[in-house]
């Protein structure tokens, strides 16, 4: 199947100002793109001009643009279409967890706290709830279920400074706290574990009960590979694509401005393409369902 994407976003502001735009599909993604129009940055005052932006990979290997914006603000736009497979996330019962004297150094930062993962606040009530399940995938599952079970989900109460153990406290949040609640309850069993954000289009969910296009998950370590998971959803869901992805929120910021501005605009799209153009197998469908079936009487 194929995925529409893209946004824009209109900013004012009264003198020049660098913003660092992190809102292009992450490179390991990049050759799945079958339609794109990349990202474009105008002038607000006058759209026919365009704003010179400068591409780099950052430590993450995350792709960035930075720019200059002029005074009055800039348009941020982009749209595409990537092919995806049209399942649910891998899944791996039998991946084993790695022992913390076998990774390698670029796994260690994913083990550690981090701005928004505070391990010392909640590696006590890991180790009480997840200490006695078989370590490897069977344990970030269980880490999933009860981070699934013990938030509700409200993305109205979002906020761009709570923290895991906050979310842990509060018990409520939006897409990134059930990451980061997960990631931080990993990391207390010595999973290596990575925030990840991209879009997430609504396919086969209540559209009412999640966040426009984009979405936040985490990937944690198991085996040789970094698998995909979903604490927010009781079922493994369908559309991942990765923007960027690093310790948490702080490191993959969608966008930062060095100045005073108003964002007037923020609209985001990410959806299932229909169309003879982009035909969707009912097979695939099908396949997907008892997939599906699979997991809902046993977990993740």
């Amino acid at each position: 199947m194929h995925i529409r994407y893209g946004f824009r976003i209109d900013m004012l502001c009264d003198a020049p100002m660098p913003l660092l735009a992190m809102m292009d599909i992450h490179p390991s993604r990049r050759p799945d793109i079958t339609m794109a129009d990349p990202l474009v940055a105008r002038q607000f005052t006058n759209p026919r001009e365009t704003v010179q932006t400068v591409e780099f990979l950052d430590s993450f290997g995350n792709l960035c643009r930075w720019m200059m914006v002029p005074a009055g603000g800039i348009i941020l736009r982009a749209r595409g279409i990537v092919y995806h497979s049209g399942f649910a996330e891998e899944q791996c019962p039998e991946a084993e967890a790695v022992a913390p004297e076998r990774l390698t150094p670029d796994l260690l930062p994913f083990l550690r706290a981090s701005r928004f993962c505070e391990t010392d606040k909640l590696a006590s009530a890991a180790q009480q709830r997840f200490s006695a399940v078989e370590a490897g995938w069977s344990r970030v599952a269980a880490i999933c279920d009860f981070v699934h079970q013990h938030l509700r989900y409200n993305a109205r109460l979002a906020t761009s400074t709570r923290s895991a153990f906050e979310v842990f406290e509060e018990e409520t949040g939006a897409s990134r706290d059930y990451a980061h609640l997960a990631i931080t309850l990993c990391r207390c069993m010595d999973v290596p574990a990575r925030y990840c954000t991209g879009y997430l289009p609504p396919i086969d969910i209540d559209k009412e009960h999640r966040e426009d296009g984009f979405s936040a998950w985490f990937e944690a370590y198991l085996g040789d590979r970094w698998w995909t998971f979903d604490a927010s959803e009781a079922l493994p869901r369908i559309g991942h694509i990765l923007i960027a992805h690093g310790r948490d929120a702080s490191d993959v910021p969608s966008l930062t401005a060095f100045g005073p501005h108003r964002t007037v605009q923020f609209q985001v799209i990410a959806e299932e393409v229909d169309g003879a153009r982009f035909p969707i197998s009912s097979s695939r469908r099908r396949e997907h369902s008892v997939r599906q079936s699979l997991f809902s009487g046993s977990g993740r």
